[in-house]
Order: structure tokens, then sequence, then C-alpha cells
């Protein structure tokens, strides 16, 4: 037991060490290295077990997937830069103008379509905030209810495809399907891949943005001077037009990209590289491409994916060190041997990584948190697919939790001294309690996640 112990023991002074605030890839690296010294000394570790490390990063290295991340990156940026929100968001306000309500939900749609564009949720939240939070204060909207709408529409690009979180996490449950079936007996099972995870992720995605837009349409009902309407009268003469020019290049590119991975004409890694080229037209197509921007999106997409790297080879060290001290069969009879089984099991999981999301960025927890709980859950005979897609959107509300919520502060820290923190903290409930609502429908109605990866695969 001593081993296992002291796996519990380096898990919280890992989880306490990025509280601290240093960097996740080296507290992850470095606590894992430490423990492993430890639990050496005290005869719980075996040090050769650290010779498969250069393997593993090799694999990491060699995997094509992951040239995806770099890419879909790439193509977010680029799309960010050449203000394809901006057009979107003042022509899609003129359109729903007319209604109660209407610019939130002309927000919500904005946000939806960013998501599957970029896949960032910093970029589309602080990109909404610049953006939609100064004309909804114009149009004279509730504080608490802009804030919320913003919010909630940046988070969707952890959910709805392509999204880097979708990646990550397809490329994880791959390996833990396979370990878990090899477990089983099983040596030849389906595999699971990201395309499998965007379709489940397609209709879930779709419903959170029904019913963030059914939030809007009963709060603007029920108190409407918090949503009026943003003109009064018809909408101007030649507005479908500019609809038309606004909305058809970047969907027809989202079509294109997302199309292709779902009908599997391509990999999410050739629709990936397709969405980087046809996001540089746009944006030379709308004159916005010049050595300035061009630089600044490279650097960007270098920043993010070397990130999204160093974090993985230094969860690698950490998981390994985990197992070798037995902490994973420690978690697995404490799964099994919960009251109520799979629901139990389920339940602990989607708590602790609902309060993980509290103070960890999503990254993180896939990275450390999936390999080792996920292998379990999957001999429990849970659909990978709907699992993946349940650890999807319970991120996304870990999201918006206050009071460590990130998106909260990326709009914190884009929001005018008018809006006080306490109005986004406020606002947020309801689509808290909505999100909430979505992943209990998908956990009651796993169908709402697999019944397309059935048909189109």
């Amino acid at each position: 037991m001593t081993g296992e112990i002291l796996s519990l023991v380096m898990f919280a002074v890992a989880c306490g060490v990025l509280l601290l605030g240093f960097p996740v890839a080296f507290s992850l690296a470095g606590t894992g290295l430490a423990f492993a010294l430890i639990g050496n000394a005290m005869g719980t570790f075996d040090m050769p077990l650290l010779g498969s490390l250069p393997s593993r990063y090799f694999g990491v290295m060699t995997n094509e997937l992951y040239v995806a991340i770099p890419l879909f990156v790439f193509m977010g940026v680029m799309l960010e830069r050449a203000r394809i929100a901006e057009k979107l968001l003042t022509t899609m306000g003129m359109l729903f103008g007319t209604m109660r309500g209407g610019l939130g939900i002309s927000v919500v749609i904005v946000g939806m379509l960013l998501a599957a564009s970029t896949g960032i949720v910093g970029a589309t939240v602080v990109t909404m905030g610049l953006l939609s939070l100064p004309a909804m204060q114009k149009a004279g909207y509730d504080p608490k209810l802009s804030t919320g709408v913003i919010c909630a529409s940046g988070t969707l690009g952890q959910i709805i495809p392509p999204s880097i979180v979708l990646v990550l996490l397809g490329d994880i449950l791959q390996g833990a399907y396979a370990e878990a079936q090899r477990a089983l007996g099983n040596w030849a099972p389906e595999p699971i891949s990201v395309m499998d995870l965007f379709a489940g992720a397609f209709i879930p995605g779709i419903m959170l943005v029904g019913l963030y837009i059914g939030w809007i349409i009963i709060k603007s009902l029920i108190d409407p001077e918090s949503a009026p309407a943003l003109v009064e009268g018809k909408r101007p003469a030649g507005l479908w037009g500019e609809v038309l020019r606004a909305l058809l290049p970047p969907a027809l590119l989202i079509v294109a990209v997302l199309g292709s991975i779902l009908t599997g004409i391509a990999t999410p890694t050739e629709s990936a590289a397709f969405g980087s080229v046809g996001a540089t037209i746009l944006a030379a197509f709308y004159r916005r491409l010049d050595m300035p921007v061009l630089r600044h999106v490279v650097r960007q997409t270098v920043q993010v994916s070397a990130m999204v790297f160093v974090i993985l080879l230094g969860a690698s060290v950490f998981s390994l060190v985990f197992r070798g001290l037995g902490g994973d069969h420690l978690v697995e009879e404490l799964l099994h041997n919960l009251p109520g089984g799979v629901f139990s099991a389920m339940l602990v999981v989607m708590l602790l990584m609902f309060v993980m999301g509290f103070f960890l960025d999503f990254i993180e927890i896939v990275f450390v948190v999936i390999p080792i709980v996920g292998p379990i859950l999957l001999k429990l005979d849970v659909d990978p697919v709907w699992l993946g897609v349940m650890i999807a959107i319970n991120l996304q509300t870990s999201f918006l939790t206050p009071p460590f919520g990130f998106a909260l502060f990326y709009l914190r820290g884009v929001a005018p001294a008018a809006i006080k923190t306490w109005d986004i903290y406020r606002g947020i409930v309801p689509f808290v309690v909505i999100q909430m609502l979505g992943l209990c429908l998908v956990a009651a109605f796993p169908w709402l996640a697999t019944w397309l990866p059935s048909v189109l695969f």
C-alpha cells in the first residue's frame, strides 16, 4: 500500500504546485520525477520504468493526428485576424435586430460559427467580448445577460467540432479503449477515432446552441427590458445580400472542413491543412493578409502548439510514475467497489473533473486524468464515444463556473470597468444550469452522442 499512498500524495502535490502558479509541464514532470526518486528509495518504484519515456516521446512526435493541432490553431487565428467575426456580428445583429433578444441570439450564432472555425475558447471569448459587449451595452441589455451570453457562446469551442479538445480526447481515448479491450481479452477491437468523436459531439453541440437561444427568448419574454430590440421597424433593404456575403465564405469553409471529416473523405489532419489554406485565402479576399498579420498568426500558432506538446510530454512522466507506484490499481479498486456500479463510477469521475476544471485548464485534465480513469471506465462497458462527449461537455461547464472559470477571466480582461465582476458571476448562472441540463440529457439519452457516428461510420 505504500506505493499507492505515494501516488495519491503525488496527485495532491501536483495540484498544489499548479495552484501556486508554476508552469504546468514542468510541474507535472518535476513532481513525477521527485516521487519516482522517493518511491525508488522506499522500494515501491522501479527506476528502469523511466526508460520507456523516449519511446513514448517518439510516439508523440510521429503521431500524424497531432499535426492537426497547429493546423487548426493556425486556421482559427487567421480567421480571427481576418475580422470575420466582426462582419458576422454586424449583419446578424441587423437580421435579428427587430426582435427582443435578437442581438443575444446573434451572439450565440456567431459564437457557434467561431467555435466551429477556431476551437479556441480564449480567442472566441475575447473576440466576442471586444465586439459584442459594447454593442449590447449600447442597446440597453442587462449586463448579467450580455456577459452570460458571451461567456457561454465562447465556450462552445470545447464541444463543437473541429475542436482541439476533441482531437486530444480522441487520441487519449483511443489508447485507453485499446488498453481496456486487451485487459478484457479482445486483442482486435474496433478502433475509436477522432472522427467518431467529432460526429458524436455534433448533435450535443447544436443542442446546447438551441438551449442557449431558448433561454434568451424566454428571458426576453419574462423581462423585456433586459433584452430590447436593436432597431425599430423593418429590416433595411438589401440585408439578405449583406448576410450572404458575410456568412457564405466562412460557412463554406467550415462545411468543407467538417464535412470532409464526417463523410470520411479526409482525415482530421488533412482537413485541418485544407482549412488553414482556406482561412489564408479568405483573409486575402477580405484584404486582411499582410506580413504583420502572417507573423502574428504564425507566432500565436507556435505558442499554443508548443504549450500543448510540452504539457503532453510532462504529463507522460507524471502518468508513468503514477502507474509505476500502483495508483491506477488503487483508482480501479475504488471505482469498482462503489455502490451503484457504472453510474456511481461515472458520477465520481465527472464530479472530479468538474471540480478540477475550477483550477486547471482542460489540457492538464485530459493528459493527467483521462489516461488513469479512461481504461477503468471502458472496462465497465462504457461506450467510448459517449464517454468522450460527456467529458467534453463537463470540461466546457467547468470553464463557466465561478469563481475560477477561465471564460469569466477572459471576459473580465476585456470588459469595461462599468461591467462589474459580480455581474459576470451572476450572469453565467443560468447558462451553467443549461450546461448541466445538457450533460444530464446526454447521460440519460446516450444516443444523442452515439447515433450519428453509427450512421456515418
